[in-house]
C-alpha cells in the first residue's frame, strides 16, 4: 500500500496533474492592462507644453517654486529673504531637472502628473522625461520672466493660494475662466 501512494504522489508531482490544487495555492487574479496615453504628435514633438496641459503644468510650476522659497526662508528663520536670495532660489527652482513630472490618461483625458499635483492615481501609466522636463522649465522662466521676481515672491509671502492666482488664474492666466477640479473624496477610516 505504502509503495502504491509513494508511486501516486511521485506520478501526480512529475504530471503536475492536481499538484496546484493540492497544495492550496490561491486562483491567479485576472490580468490587467493600462494602455500609455496616446499622445498626438503636438504633445510627443513640440518644444512647447500643449494647451490642454498648460494649466496643470502652471500648479506644478507654483507648487515648485512655493516649495523652494518655503526651504530657503526655513534656513533663515522665516524672515524674508533678500531680494539677491529669492532671485536665486527662483532661478534655481525653474532649472531643476523636473524629471518627477509627466502626463497620464485620466477619464480619456490627458493631464500633467507629479508632485503637487491632484491627479495621481493608483493604476495608470505615467509618461516621464522625454519633452516634459524642458517644457516646464522653459514655462517656468516664462512666468519668472513675465511677472518678475519680486512680485511672485510677493505673492509667495500671501500665501501659496495668491502664488498660483496670481501665476495661473488671473485674467491671462492657463487656468483662466477653468474652475478648479474638486480634491477626490478620501475614504473615511471606518470605511475601509
Amino acid at each position: 500500500m505504502r509503495a502504491a501512494l509513494a508511486a501516486w504522489l511521485v506520478l501526480s508531482l512529475l504530471g503536475g496533474t492536481g499538484a496546484e490544487d493540492a497544495c492550496g495555492d490561491p486562483p491567479t487574479a485576472p490580468s490587467r492592462s493600462i494602455p500609455a496615453p496616446q499622445l498626438s504628435p503636438e504633445e510627443r514633438l513640440s518644444p512647447h507644453m500643449p494647451e490642454s496641459l498648460r494649466c496643470d503644468a502652471c500648479h506644478a510650476i507654483a507648487f515648485q517654486i512655493e516649495e523652494q522659497l518655503r526651504k530657503a526662508e526655513g534656513k533663515v528663520g522665516k524672515k524674508a529673504l533678500k531680494e539677491s536670495d529669492y532671485i536665486e532660489v527662483l532661478e534655481r527652482s525653474c532649472s531643476q531637472d523636473w524629471e518627477s513630472y509627466g502626463v497620464l490618461e485620466l477619464d480619456g483625458e490627458k493631464r500633467l502628473s507629479g508632485p503637487g499635483l491632484r491627479t495621481q492615481q493608483p493604476l495608470s501609466v505615467l509618461v516621464s522625461g522625454g519633452p516634459w522636463p524642458g517644457r516646464l522649465s522653459k514655462l517656468c522662466h516664462g512666468y519668472v520672466g513675465e511677472r518678475g521676481e519680486a512680485l511672485i515672491y510677493g505673492a509667495h509671502r500671501r500665501g501659496p493660494a495668491a502664488l498660483r492666482q496670481l501665476l495661473c488664474h488671473g485674467d491671462k492666466g492657463p487656468c483662466a475662466g477653468r474652475k478648479e477640479r474638486p480634491e477626490p473624496r478620501k475614504a473615511l477610516q471606518n470605511e475601509l
